[in-house]
């Protein structure tokens, strides 16, 4: 039965978009074409007009936005406009538009941007209104929006139109609103602090900073092979070199990795480093930053998502890694001497591990598998195995671990800091271990960056860094249930090599 109704349904669709360019046909040969019209003087938002009627009652007032829905009744109709903040209705009389404005007007089409000039009123019913004087077709509609958009069964057109999903669904739109306020919080706070704000390359010859497998492209010019950047650290620590003590970017990077709810292959990082503070300092700085954004955006340091609370006005939570793993799996890796050892406990609890992993890299495995899930509330994991993380000062008392800490809300990794490393001749035996693990086949070990190591022989302070993820940080606080509810394109698998 739903497959006969569907030709009808595509006869019925073909025939309102043919009525469509038939209307515009006629506008145009009148002298009437809604596409020639450059500019239109908006004074107000409907938002604006609800929140201050009292002052704008019985002023004229003129908006613009799309007609949403239209009620015609003989000598007078109703319609929705959609603006930028919301939806508010306007009242069109024959005898305060004209008569041929009025004709126009009943041949407009659910879509139509208009313009609307009158006075600010109150119906019977009590609803704001604008009783219109003038109205004009500012741009038409060719297309024919769907009834109710999240009732479409492929979500993923949802995605791949976004511009019809900001139409038809008011609380997309207030995430992608939401979206640009944290991040201008981020901004305003460290620009507080003494930070500036720089921009680093995308385009790199060398990809580092980070475990992860590049995307790789050829430049012509240069008859050279590069690579779209991982991470923004090589380049902001060498900023530090240079004496800028405070620096941040945010901007994309790039991982060729796969697709689920909380990665993108392109998404946003926010990295800062900071000249003679450690990982403690940045403990308090993400902690600050996070109790700042959440009440600047949302109005509160206590959020939901997905029905869970969190409370940032608290102390965050600090334990080691070791700590946590012995918490929650109940193995205490002091008592563990070497990689065999560490091995042999993997295999007993049934912990997949590659050949090549030593007793730190296990611990990062037994992390994974019994302690992420419970990180709830704000956590810093601190003091991880010196094996994954090759670009991080040593704990002076415990060389095997190093000065790094991990940030935990809702079981995700929201963020990953370090006391740098500033020595190079640890650093460059560092690049060598990643060389080792290259070699053995990881895509995502780091190759030798030679002018970062010259970088660090002119001469680094001890620094702080820290990396954010910005789009799990928007997911959180607009309790947005995958990565792609807060990304305004998404990477989407191509439909016959056109869309994206």
């Amino acid at each position: 039965m739903a497959e006969q109704r569907k030709p009808q349904q595509e006869q019925d669709l073909n025939q309102l978009l043919k009525v469509r360019r038939e209307k515009l046909a006629e506008l145009q040969a009148n002298g009437k074409d809604p596409f020639k019209i450059v500019k239109y003087d908006v004074t107000h938002h409907s938002q604006e007009v609800k929140e201050h009627f009292e002052e704008l009652e019985g002023k004229v007032v003129t908006l613009a936005g799309r007609m949403m829905s239209k009620r015609v009744m003989g000598k007078a109709s109703f319609c929705h406009v959609q603006d930028l903040q919301g939806t508010i209705q306007s009242y069109v009389a024959r005898d305060s538009v004209g008569e041929e404005a009025y004709k126009d007007f009943k041949k407009l089409d659910v879509g139509d941007i208009i313009g609307i000039k009158g006075e600010v009123f109150r119906t019977k019913t009590g609803e704001i209104s604008i009783h219109a004087s003038e109205l004009t077709l500012l741009s038409k509609s060719l297309q024919v929006l769907p009834e109710k958009f999240h009732g479409l069964t492929n979500t993923d057109l949802r995605y791949r139109q976004r511009y019809v999903d900001l139409i038809m669904n008011p609380e997309v739109k207030d995430t992608f609103i939401k979206r640009s306020r944290i991040i201008s919080a981020v901004r305003r706070y460290l620009d507080s602090q003494g930070f500036m704000e720089v921009e680093t390359p995308m385009l790199v010859s060398n990809a580092g900073g980070a475990s992860a497998r590049p995307f790789e492209t050829h430049f012509n010019a240069l008859d050279d092979d590069f690579k779209l950047r991982i991470s923004l650290e090589l380049y902001l620590k060498r900023l530090i070199v240079g004496g800028l003590e405070r620096v941040y970017e945010i901007g994309r990077v790039f991982r060729n990795e796969g697709l689920d709810t909380r990665h993108n292959p392109e998404f946003t990082l926010m990295e800062l480093y900071q000249a003679y503070t450690d990982y403690h300092g940045m403990m308090d700085l993400t902690e600050n930053l996070y109790r700042y954004v959440a009440q600047e955006v949302l109005g509160t340091t206590t959020i939901s998502y997905n029905g869970v609370e969190m409370d940032l006005g608290k102390p965050f939570e600090r334990i080691t890694m070791v700590d946590a793993v012995k918490k929650y799996a109940g193995v205490d890796f002091n008592e563990i001497k070497t990689t065999e050892e560490a091995k042999a406990l993997a295999k007993e609890k049934g912990i997949e591990f590659e050949e090549r992993h030593k007793k730190g890299d296990i611990l990062n495995l037994f992390f994974e598998e019994y302690v992420e899930e419970h990180l709830i509330q704000p956590t810093f994991v601190m003091d991880h195995p010196i094996e994954i993380s090759p670009l991080t000062k040593k704990k002076p008392d415990n060389p095997d671990y190093v000065e790094r800490f991990e940030f935990f809300m809702n079981g995700w990794e929201m963020a990953n800091a370090y006391s740098e490393l500033n020595d190079p001749i640890d650093q460059r035996e560092r690049f060598q271990a990643q060389e080792e693990l290259l070699a053995q086949g990881d895509e995502e070990a780091n190759h030798t960056d030679e002018d970062f190591l010259n970088a660090l022989c002119i001469g680094m302070p001890p620094t702080g860094g820290i990396g954010f993820g910005i789009d799990r940080m928007c997911m959180l606080l607009t309790d947005a249930a995958a990565i792609r509810d807060v990304l305004l394109f998404p990477t989407m698998k191509t439909l016959g090599g056109k869309d994206q």
